[in-house]
């Protein structure tokens, strides 16, 4: 009879060129790093399979989203394609002066709001939306929008809720990638920010609170 195996290993019998059975063993930090190397493997394919689509080609605006939150159970997000210059002019080019912009790629441009929002000196009911911009070489104006849920070409005017003033400058080094951020100024208020080649456009936004009825 072999002799036994010691806890925690694996056994398997092999028989050698005389008939007899050899006991091979494996000790567990061969089986740990062997684990940790597939782990790393299947990590890899992941990440690499969020940076393209079903049929293995490379996703140029992959979807992110950004998001802020402001107490228990209650955030700002935003969801929205991030397209790169790749080369390419983009304000005045790619993105046309004074044309309704989708503000990202791809499908809409989404805004979700848990809470009441002043955007702009504008009141924005708890909700979703969906965000255009018209950008100019003068200024930009930032649409929101109540059809949700379309692509992103897909604009209807007549359901505009609000137009709003953004505030605009260019910078100094170029952004690659296009990129919407919501920044915090304080608990309750902070900027929507939008970033790509050498401009930036932002609207400031804070809470807007609802007192509790009076007590009777």
């Amino acid at each position: 009879m072999p002799p036994p195996v010691r806890a925690g290993n694996i056994r398997g019998p092999n028989r050698s060129k005389k008939g007899r059975i050899v006991i091979r063993t494996v000790s567990p930090r061969r089986i740990l790093t062997a684990a940790a190397a597939l782990v790393a493997v299947l990590a890899t394919g992941a990440s690499a399979q969020q940076r393209t689509n079903s049929m293995g080609a490379a996703v140029l605006s992959p979807r992110d989203t950004v998001q802020l939150a402001l107490a228990p159970a209650q955030r700002i997000w935003v969801d929205y394609g991030r397209p790169s210059m790749r080369g390419r002019k983009i304000m005045g080019g790619l993105v046309p002066w004074g044309r309704v912009w989708r503000t990202g790629a791809n499908a809409a441009t989404t805004l979700v709001t848990d809470v009441d929002l002043e955007l702009g000196g504008t009141r924005v009911p708890r909700g979703t939306y969906t965000l255009y911009t018209i950008p100019t070489a003068r200024g930009w104006t930032l649409i929101v929008n109540r059809q949700t849920g379309q692509w992103g070409t897909e604009y209807s005017p007549s359901r505009d809720f609000a137009r709003i003033p953004m505030q605009v400058r260019a910078l100094n080094t170029p952004v690659e990638q296009f990129t919407i951020s919501l920044e915090r100024q304080n608990a309750n208020a902070g900027n929507l920010a939008i970033t790509w080649e050498k401009t930036r456009a932002w609207v400031p936004f804070r809470v807007v609170r609802t007192p509790p009825p009076p007590r009777r």
